[in-house]
């Protein structure tokens, strides 16, 4: 069986795994980040004592405690991040309805409400990790059976 193949089924199975299991996928995201960036900035730190990879090596290390220790900051982040995407995607729109470009004014208008529905998940995400969960679950589907395909 091609990799590819092999990759979609797996992704496939952890999007239902997530879906189905959201507030245990959502531990386990935020545990394994966690540790990760725990990893991370004690290594940055002893690699060279210069002042960048000290404060880089301790916000690391701050961020690793807080997702090891506080899971619903994961879905707090995905919610900013839909934010900041929501924005730039209206901001993008407007700009597009506006200008004397090539852009098409359908696609400036679909670039807004696409902006709008990013604004709203990012809502969601933040005051419901397993609505993120279940965000993520959905993405891992998607790509699985974009990868099965191909």
């Amino acid at each position: 069986m091609e990799p590819n193949k092999i990759s979609g089924i797996l992704s496939i199975i952890l999007g239902l795994i997530f879906i189905i299991f959201p507030i245990f996928s959502s531990g386990v995201v935020s545990i394994i980040i966690g540790v990760s960036l725990l990893f991370f900035g004690i290594a940055l730190i002893l690699a060279g004592f210069t002042a960048s990879n000290i404060v880089i090596g301790i916000l690391a290390i701050i961020f690793g405690l807080l997702f090891t220790f506080r899971i619903d900051a994961v879905s707090f982040l995905l919610g900013f991040q839909f934010y900041i995407i929501g924005i730039i995607l209206i901001l993008a729109g407007i700009i597009g309805l506006i200008s004397d470009t090539q852009t098409s004014k359908i696609a400036s208008i679909l670039i807004v409400i696409l902006g709008i529905i990013s604004f709203a998940l990012g809502g969601l995400s933040i005051d419901n990790p397993i609505f993120a969960a279940a965000l993520i679950g959905v993405a891992l589907i998607i790509q699985g059976i974009r990868l099965y395909i191909d």
